[in-house]
């Protein structure tokens, strides 16, 4: 699974520390979920995409081979 919260980010002009206290995670989840080295639970997809204001699956996606 792939996701977009680096650019979602960049658009919102928020750092991973802040996206972290908004959701209530430290900045290293957010580091390594951008990263693709950990895959978030769905609780924890769904506040990303609420805090982007956009649908879960523009913020993740799933490649080919997933």
């Amino acid at each position: 699974m792939k996701n977009n919260i680096r650019v979602e980010r960049a658009i919102k002009n928020v750092t991973q520390a802040e996206l972290a206290d908004l959701i209530g995670v430290s900045r290293q989840t957010i580091n390594t979920i951008e990263s693709n080295r950990y895959v978030p639970s769905t609780v924890l997809a769904l506040k990303i995409a609420r805090v982007f204001e956009k649908p879960v699956e523009e913020v993740f996606f799933l490649e080919d081979n997933d």
